[in-house]
């Protein structure tokens, strides 16, 4: 197996990491803070809207990443009557997928940071003559992201892997270009290729989120 074989399959695998990797972005970028406000709607005194955010959230996590996306992808298409105005590119659905999954786990995860405040906090606050707002913004808020944080890396790190259901789909990615390779030269270096990428990549963001933690933790 030469040098140019390995380069080209990997210079191949890393064009459909490009699409692990805007996935990644856009679903981080979304699902973070709509699970935020799905949070509040949980914790809201509106009975309606607090009853529909933990249905929600209850529905999303309880039922497969992979079982959303193909309902996105293939069931929506056929419902009677409106179906045929939900035909969405392959890619755009499965976007829409990941973002309304995470979002519940992040909901669930800011939930829990919010749990960790000591209720202390709130009265300090209101002894210090802060409104509402302010005591939010500037006392619960960072205590809250500073708690959540290793649980939002762990949630993270597992989104970058679940990119992988992408290939259910059938939308060209890291997993679809080695497999692609593998049953057409028949060997197995493509999978180690594709798990070192996939490594590297659950790498970088480790190290990342890490230098977060320390920021945070010294302010």
């Amino acid at each position: 197996m030469s040098i140019e074989y390995l380069w080209n399959i990997t210079k191949t695998m890393l064009e459909g990491a490009q699409t692990t990797v805007i996935l990644f972005l856009i679903a981080i970028v979304i699902s973070i803070p709509l699970g935020f406000l799905f949070t509040l709607m949980a914790n809201s005194k509106i009975k309606p809207l607090s009853w529909f955010a933990h249905s929600y959230i209850y529905l999303m996590r309880g039922t497969p990443l992979l079982l959303q996306l193909l309902f996105i992808c293939f069931g929506l298409p056929i419902i009677p009557v409106i179906g045929e105005y939900l035909v969405m590119d392959r890619f755009v659905a499965a976007c829409l997928g990941f973002v309304l999954n995470y979002a519940a786990y992040f909901a669930e995860i800011f939930r829990g940071g919010l749990l960790a405040i000591d209720k202390g906090q709130y009265e300090a606050s209101k002894v210090l003559g802060l409104n509402r707002f302010q005591t939010t913004t500037r006392v619960i808020l960072p205590q809250m992201f500073r708690v959540a944080l290793p649980s939002i890396t762990n949630e993270s790190i597992t989104l970058v892997k679940d990119t992988a259901l992408l290939y259910a789909v059938a939308v060209p990615e890291l997993l679809h270009f080695a497999q692609t390779a593998v049953n057409r030269d028949f060997t197995i270096v493509p999978f180690f290729i594709a798990g070192i990428v996939y490594l590297l990549m659950t790498l970088v963001l480790t190290l990342i989120f890490k230098q977060l933690e320390k920021r945070l933790t010294f302010e």
